[in-house]
């Protein structure tokens, strides 16, 4: 099995994991419903489905 040569020092190791970080989702509300929702995503309000702030399927039945 591999051995390292040289101990690798905490500066370099953290150096290596600064992109590795958690980002929050984009959430916005719906200025015709007021549904907090995921931003560009549709979403169900009342059995109707929204997207744009617009009505697109009424009583909409998820398939999944």
């Amino acid at each position: 099995m591999a051995h390292p040569k040289r101990k690798i020092s905490k500066t370099r190791r953290d150096k290596r994991r600064t992109h590795d970080k958690l980002t929050p989702k984009a959430v916005v509300t719906c200025a015709t419903t007021g549904e907090i929702h995921l931003y560009h995503h549709a979403y169900v309000h009342e059995g109707n489905l929204y997207r744009h702030g617009k009505m697109v399927i009424e009583n909409y039945t998820s398939v999944a």
